[in-house]
């Protein structure tokens, strides 16, 4: 159900941290933690992008254009006023939403979204505007930076990730170019670094260098949905959808070259094979990748209290294999993988307030997806299905 924002604002200012009226709809061990999956809200149209309100309630994107509000007990508003035209065709629409370091005190908000062109092209954009104080509308939005426009719907990549030192990242795509993912006059296929009102930083690697866009900060990226800053490390990392097999996740670099599409762990779609990065080690290559694919889009650096031994791990959607992907870190490095499947394309991931784990799903057909929320299994729940041995184990 849909309510005017008002109506939203006042019904949820008393919302409980875990909303009661979130259903359960999945109960299964996530390694050899047990978790129990809850329905928190319905009827969304192709959910893209999610972050969290300090009072708890929900900004969510809808690829067609809308940006909604969502509250703890699962009431959806009417859609923002304010947010920018977007070109809602292929995979491109708006997509991620990010609240500024300093939204507490600046209201700031920055959204990425594909912007139309002439001719029926299209390009990723980046731009910020404010959250008005009754949360009905985004004042005084300003597209702060453009990609170049070019034909076709695919591969806009899109997720927003700040360093908590005054800069902004943007992942994105190589629009199913190729080629330009290997140009440093182009962004195609690039992660950039802006300042946090869209100027270049003057310490980025190619600043000044001849022929090169001084706002890129990596290349040679496929496809990247899932992005992260992680401040121990102080690295971004990603995780990039390669093209048949070969799903990556990386740790970047400051100028790094991460190959594409010289080199992949993948194969092209025609069966056409392409050297793994093994055999160009100038190339950066990944700290893991997958075979078969994830697909991955949304990720988090998990850091909440209500799964302690999950603390420092990474979780990402997973949309072609339709699940969560569970990555043990020690040290820095990846000690193992996890997959939890839940024959469902997982879209985006977050962390709530509360420390439980947020999905956006991305079901096929208009108003079919959901936001879930994973959190542990009451204890004699747990207790009473202690013969389940691990992920994929029958569902109730």
């Amino acid at each position: 159900m849909r309510l005017p924002l008002i109506a939203l604002l006042t019904a949820s200012t008393a919302a409980p941290a875990l909303a009661q009226s979130a259903k359960q709809i999945d109960t299964l061990y996530a390694g050899d933690v047990p978790v129990q999956v809850m329905e928190v809200a319905t009827g969304l149209d192709k959910p893209w992008g999610m972050a969290f309100l300090p009072g708890g309630d929900m900004l969510v994107t809808e690829l067609a254009g809308e940006l909604l509000r969502v509250s703890p007990d699962g009431t959806i508003s009417s859609p923002l006023e304010g947010t920018p035209d977007v070109f809602a065709q292929g995979q491109g629409g708006l997509m991620d939403v990010a609240l500024a370091p300093d939204f507490a005190e600046s209201r700031m908000l920055y959204l990425s979204y594909a912007e139309a062109g002439e001719g029926g092209t299209a390009g990723t954009a980046l731009g910020r505007g404010t959250l008005s104080e009754d949360g009905s509308a985004i004042e005084g939005f300003e597209t702060l930076w453009r990609q170049r426009k070019v034909e076709g719907g695919a591969h806009f990549g899109n997720r927003i990730a700040f360093d908590g030192a005054g800069h902004v990242f943007l992942a994105l795509g190589e629009r199913f170019k190729f080629g330009p993912a290997q140009d440093l006059s182009d962004t195609l296929g690039a992660v950039i670094r802006l300042n946090l009102d869209g100027a270049i930083p003057e310490d980025n690697p190619f600043v000044g260098q001849e022929g090169a866009a001084g706002e890129i900060w990596s290349y040679g990226h496929r496809n990247v949905e899932a992005a992260i800053w992680h401040p121990e490390l102080e690295q971004i990392w990603l995780a990039e959808m390669g093209p048949m097999g070969g799903d990556e996740l990386n740790a970047v670099e400051r100028g790094a070259n991460h190959g594409w599409p010289v080199v992949s762990w993948g194969i092209n779609y025609d069966g056409v094979s392409i050297p793994d990065p093994t055999e160009f080690p100038d190339y950066a290559d990944a700290v893991h990748h997958w075979n078969p694919v994830r697909s991955p889009s949304g990720m988090i650096l998990y850091s909440g209290e209500m799964f302690p031994s999950w603390q420092g791990d990474l979780f990402f959607g997973s949309l072609s294999a339709g699940g969560l992907e569970h990555v043990n870190m020690e040290g820095g490095e990846v000690a193992g993988t996890n997959f939890l499947p839940f024959n469902t394309r997982i879209r985006e991931v977050d962390q709530g307030p509360e420390g439980a784990i947020y999905l956006l799903t991305n079901a096929s057909g208009e108003g079919n997806a959901a936001i879930w929320r994973i959190e542990p299994l009451p204890v004699q729940e747990a207790s009473a299905d202690g013969d389940r041995s691990g992920p994929g184990a029958a569902r109730d």
